[in-house]
C-alpha cells in the first residue's frame, strides 16, 4: 500500500544537533562523473546537508542513523521533489542501471523509499514518511532574512490511479531542464501542482477561518479569483484557475528569476480536457508509447529541439 502524505511547512523541530554541522563538510562541490558530467538532480540536494561523494557516510534523523552516499542522496532528493519517479528514469551517464538498482535496494531496506511495479520492466519509487523526515532533518539552517523558497519534499502517492501519468512529470522535467540549461538557465527548484493548489485553497477559504457560521464553501468573487490567478501567473478561463503538473523556477542567462510551467499529456487527454491544456499556455509533453515528446505551449515558441522530439 502507498502512503498518503501532503506537504507541510518547515516547523523548526529538533534536528538532533545537525544545525551545528559545518556546511562545507558535505556541501560545496557535488560529485561529478568521470567526465565532469552535469547532474540535473543536484538542485534537489543543494539545501541538504547530505553526503555528496561515492562513499557512504552516517546521516542522522532524530534518534535514527543511516549510511548513504552521494548518489543515494540525489535519489532521495529527486524522489521527494517529484513525489513519484520511474526507476528507469534514474539511469544516466553517472549512475548505471546496476548501481541505481543497488542504491534503491539499499534505501528500500533502510525504510527510506518504497517501490511498486509500474509495468513489466519498470517500478515506481516514492519516499516513505521516514525518508521525508530524513531530508527535512538535514536541511541547512538559514538566516531568518532569507526569502528564497526551499524545495518541498513529498512522501507517498496521493492518487494511485494517476501513477503512470505522475511518473512522467520527472521525465518532462529532464527535457525542460536540458533545454533551459542549453540556453544558459539554472534551475532553482520545482513546484508541483499540489503546492500551487494548496496555496489556492488557502486563498479561497482565508475569510472562513474561525467562523462558526461557515458552510465550508469559499467566499471569493470571480474577480478576486481572476486577480489571484494573474498574481500567480496562472491561466484563468472558463471560470477556473488552471494548474500545470509542475512549475520550474529558474534563473535565466542574465540572472533574472523566471519560471516555466509544464504539463504531461497522456492518451486520456481528450475533448475539453485536451482543449484546456492547449489553451493554458503551458509547455506540453505528449506521452506516446511510454515516451515523452515535447511541445511548445500556446504563449511560447517551441524550441527547435522540442519540435524534433514531438511524438504523435
Amino acid at each position: 500500500m502507498w502512503d498518503r502524505y501532503d506537504p507541510r511547512s518547515n516547523d523548526g523541530r529538533d534536528r538532533g544537533g545537525l544545525a551545528d554541522r559545518n556546511r562545507g563538510s558535505r556541501g560545496g562541490t557535488c560529485e561529478r562523473g568521470r567526465n565532469g558530467d552535469h547532474d540535473r538532480r543536484d538542485v534537489f540536494t543543494k539545501d541538504l546537508d547530505l553526503p555528496r561523494g561515492p562513499q557512504r557516510e552516517l546521516v542522522r534523523e532524530r534518534e535514527r542513523t543511516y549510511e548513504i552516499n552521494g548518489a543515494e542522496s540525489r535519489l532521495l532528493g529527486t524522489v521527494g521533489a517529484f513525489r513519484v519517479v520511474s526507476q528507469n528514469d534514474f539511469h544516466d551517464v553517472r549512475d548505471d542501471s546496476q548501481n541505481t538498482r543497488q542504491n534503491l535496494r539499499h534505501l528500500e531496506k533502510r525504510g527510506l523509499v518504497r517501490s511498486a511495479p509500474l509495468n513489466a520492466d519498470d517500478r515506481a519509487v516514492t519516499l516513505t514518511d521516514r525518508g521525508r523526515d530524513l531530508l527535512e532533518a538535514n536541511l541547512y539552517e538559514r538566516d531568518d532574512r532569507s526569502r528564497e523558497p526551499r524545495q518541498t519534499f513529498y512522501a507517498g502517492v496521493r492518487k494511485p490511479r494517476e501513477l503512470t501519468h505522475d511518473t512522467k512529470v520527472y521525465r518532462a522535467y529532464q527535457r525542460a531542464e536540458e533545454r533551459l540549461r542549453e540556453q544558459g538557465g539554472r534551475v532553482r527548484r520545482v513546484v508541483l501542482d499540489y503546492e500551487l493548489k494548496r496555496d489556492y485553497q488557502r486563498f479561497l477559504h482565508e475569510r472562513n477561518r474561525g467562523r462558526k457560521d461557515c458552510d465550508g464553501r469559499p467566499d471569493r468573487e470571480p474577480e478576486e479569483i481572476a486577480r489571484w490567478a494573474r498574481e500567480h501567473e496562472l491561466p484563468y478561463f472558463d471560470e477556473h484557475v488552471h494548474f500545470p503538473d509542475a512549475r520550474i523556477e529558474y534563473d535565466d542567462r542574465a540572472g533574472r528569476q523566471r519560471h516555466e510551467d509544464i504539463e504531461v499529456m497522456t492518451g486520456h487527454y481528450r475533448g475539453a480536457h485536451a482543449g484546456a491544456a492547449a489553451r493554458s499556455g503551458f509547455t506540453r509533453y505528449r506521452v506516446v508509447g511510454g515516451v515523452v515528446g515535447g511541445r511548445g505551449g500556446g504563449r511560447r515558441t517551441a524550441h527547435p529541439r522540442i519540435a524534433e522530439e514531438l511524438l504523435l
